[in-house]
């Protein structure tokens, strides 16, 4: 017996039947739900078990997605991961202070800001002695006789240090992590997410694991954690 047409409910041959989203189609009533375009097994989307092209497939968003059973078995086993990855780096360096936290990107970034402050600090104290801020030391009463047989056996010749090069007061030197763009919208389901929307580029981006990275959304300037799998290389 011969199916009936999953859009007019009439009797499909075999020589005009399309078998796909566990329905039969008459070719011609393979369509898209929104504007009616022809679809063939190429081009089509399917949503709920029907089709759509490609400008007319519904956005969903992933805070929905994310109740799903599924979705949130896989969630939990992406924690239980990291747990377990973080138990076994802080076994690895205990006894050896923190250099587990200042290992991650966010630490190294604040490490390197410091750093950078404190040397421009550096130059700026510098410039003031340079400049007279400071007066080299003289004792109150020097004894004339001491200081001539001391200069008859030295000889005191001042030559200035050389001036350290100065450096640009500028922000942080550019990570070398890779740019991405966002395929889908993402909201953060957690403090150390991060939250995007479809076509995001996101900078700076760091490999965690195979399913998760680290980057800065470059619209927001906003840094976290984010999906492997929501977001393409560019």
């Amino acid at each position: 017996m011969n199916p009936l047409c999953s859009r007019c409910n009439l009797v499909v041959y075999p020589t005009e039947k399309v078998n796909c989203l566990d329905k039969y189609w008459h070719k011609g009533c393979f369509s898209c739900e929104v504007c009616k375009m022809t679809l063939n097994m190429k081009n089509y989307k399917g949503f709920e078990k029907r089709p759509y092209c490609n400008a007319h497939y519904p956005k969903t968003n992933f805070t929905c997605v994310a109740d799903t059973p599924e979705n949130l078995r896989l969630k939990q086993q992406s924690k239980m991961q990291s747990q377990v990855l973080y138990r076994e780096d802080f076994e690895k360096n205990k006894g050896k202070g923190f250099s587990v936290v200042a290992d991650t990107p966010e630490m190294q970034r604040i490490k390197k800001t410091q750093d950078q402050i404190s040397n421009i600090k550096y130059h700026e104290e510098f410039e003031k002695r340079k400049m007279g801020g400071e007066a080299p030391h003289q004792p109150s009463s020097p004894n004339p006789a001491a200081y001539q047989s001391s200069a008859g056996s030295q000889n005191y010749n001042y030559e200035p240090a050389p001036e350290p090069v100065r450096q640009a007061a500028g922000g942080p030197p550019p990570s070398a992590g890779k740019r991405y763009r966002a395929v889908y919208d993402y909201s953060a389901a957690d403090e150390d997410e991060v939250s995007f929307m479809d076509g995001d580029v996101i900078v700076d981006v760091q490999q965690i694991d195979e399913g998760w990275m680290y980057g800065r959304v470059e619209r927001t300037g906003q840094q976290g954690m984010l999906p492997a799998n929501y977001v393409e290389a560019i």
